[in-house]
């Protein structure tokens, strides 16, 4: 493959945490401007809205603030990869660098529940990362899975 290696973000965590969210790596959109779930597109901020009650339509910094406000850390299962595009199934799977999760779980040890964002995040955490803490699979977020934003909420709501 020579697409280049992109690395993800930076966790998004705050004190207090206690709970982490955990994509697979984050869009070509969301890389571009250096935000989480940034393709709106993406179900992502829909559904804290309808667990938390949150205004999806505030600039990007409140809506993070009022998501760490509930516990709530994000991050991704990745660190860095080659994939062209943001579908996850475009990822190069020899060029994936995973996370190193035991940092942020040290100097964050209230995180004591994990969330995969989808099967790829779940199945790329459970092969390959060991912290103890089993992560819940949730339905993607991606606007491509054939499920309706109700139904996915529903199941989100584990996250509260």
């Amino acid at each position: 493959m020579t697409e280049p290696l992109r690395e993800g973000l930076s966790p998004v965590v705050a004190d207090g945490t206690r709970v982490l969210v955990l994509g697979s790596f984050p869009s070509e959109r969301s890389l571009a401007v250096g935000e989480y779930y940034a393709n709106r597109r993406n179900q992502f901020w829909q559904l804290m809205g309808a667990v938390f009650d949150i205004d999806v339509d505030m600039p990007y910094d409140q809506r993070i603030e009022a998501l760490t406000g509930h516990g709530v850390a994000l991050w991704d299962v990745i660190h860095s990869c080659r994939r062209v595009g943001s579908m996850d199934a475009k990822i190069d799977q020899a060029s994936v660098v995973i996370n190193d999760f035991a940092p942020l779980l040290s100097r964050h040890p209230g995180i004591e529940r994990i969330f995969a964002n989808g099967s790829t995040a779940a199945t790329l955490y459970a092969a390959r990362v060991h912290t103890g803490i089993e992560a819940v699979r949730l339905p993607s977020s991606s606007g491509a899975l054939p499920m309706s934003l109700v139904e996915k909420a529903a199941q989100w709501r584990a996250v509260v």
